[in-house]
């Protein structure tokens, strides 16, 4: 195997100076052409390939993206796994089971955040970067995030997963971009949507059904900021009604199907509203799943509505209404975003804002 070819031996063969050569790989437009062709002919003719770990230490970039994302999948409910005691091969190659159970109930779903990070990884490939994934499971100190921060050129956290003031800190040191949640006086990028008004709109059309009696509400983690603006188009579009919003009946969920199933069970316990609106789809998929458990009929009992527009959403019994978030969209506009700070440092912070749709469904399409 013969040695590979070092940038000395292609500016040689070109007869002009590494930084030349350099000029040319990087920024081709800023040569003339004619010595542009004489380096990418020796470039051709010696088979170079650039490296990138030096070429990384001289511009101290890492070519790496992070993406920090809160522990929201119950990483704890995962049953043991030991794949090293099946290398011997004690264990049968397949079983066979009888599945009794309401599949549509029990299956994950792709979530949010997977979608998120689907269309993260995209636009990192297409920029030209590696993405890093953190996920802060049991991370009060936030060490996961601290080590990151080290490892990547720029960094995308979903907001307030990370303390104020270990987010300034790392800003410090390289760029931040802030995904969901609005600017709050502060100097990082930030891409979100309009939260509050689709949730706002969808509240006014549930009430348009409903008439006077309202909504409950079943609400996310109190930190959560997409849950905050939820709450704030929902509150406001009550209020237009001329309804006082301490009349609201609001249950707290934590995002989660499970949690969704429990506030449902706990309203057939203590009697039916005429409506449910959850904060996100998979708490109303878990209501959905104990309303039909316990033989109650959704639209024609009460109406029931989410908000993030999951793939498991248009397959539930009935379909969900929703209000569909561009979730692929807003992973790779905060690649995008970070990677324009990236190449501009200096430029005044941006906020993008995603619009939504709202998806009208047999969940809340009550017999005429």
């Amino acid at each position: 195997m013969s040695k590979a070819a070092t940038v000395y031996d292609v500016a040689d063969r070109a007869g002009v100076s590494i930084a030349t050569v350099s000029r040319v790989l990087r920024s081709p437009d800023a040569v003339r052409p004619v010595t542009r062709e004489r380096v990418l002919d020796a470039v051709s003719a010696l088979g170079y390939v650039p490296s990138g770990s030096a070429r990384g230490l001289a511009e101290r970039r890492t070519g790496v993206l992070g993406l920090y994302f809160p522990g929201f999948d119950a990483a704890e409910e995962a049953p043991a796994l030991d794949v090293l005691a099946n290398i011997a091969g004690a264990t049968p190659p397949f079983t066979i089971v009888q599945d009794e159970t309401d599949a549509e109930g029990e299956h994950p779903s792709m979530l949010f955040l997977d979608e998120v990070l689907r269309g993260a990884e995209l636009e990192a490939w297409k920029q030209g970067f590696v993405l890093m994934v953190g996920v802060g499971r049991h991370d009060p100190d936030r060490s996961t995030v601290r080590d990151m921060a080290g490892r990547v050129d720029g960094l995308v956290v979903l907001a307030r997963s990370v303390p104020d003031e270990v987010l300034a800190r790392l800003a410090l040191r390289i760029p931040v971009v802030v995904l969901s949640g609005p600017s709050r006086g502060d100097s990082y990028d930030h891409v979100t949507v309009s939260n509050a008004e689709a949730m706002a709109e969808l509240t006014r059309r549930v009430l348009d059904q409903t008439g006077d009696t309202p909504p409950v509400f079943l609400a996310g983690p109190d930190d959560s900021p997409d849950g905050a603006e939820r709450w704030e188009g929902f509150s406001h579009a009550i209020s237009e009604a001329g309804i006082r919003i301490d009349e609201v009946v609001v249950l707290r969920g934590d995002f989660t199907r499970a949690s969704g199933r429990r506030a449902a069970e706990q309203l057939i316990s203590d009697g039916l509203p005429t409506a449910l609106m959850a904060a996100n789809d998979q708490m109303a998929l878990g209501a959905l799943d104990a309303f039909r458990s316990a033989g109650i009929a959704v639209p024609e009992d009460l109406i029931v509505t989410g908000f993030d527009g999951i793939e498991a959403a248009a397959l539930s019994r009935p379909r969900l209404t929703t209000v569909r978030q561009p979730m692929i969209e807003l992973g790779r506009a905060a690649v995008q975003v970070l990677a324009r700070r990236l190449e501009r440092p200096d430029a005044d912070p941006v906020a993008v804002r995603l619009p939504l749709e709202i998806v009208v469904r047999e969940s809340s399409l009550r017999p005429s």
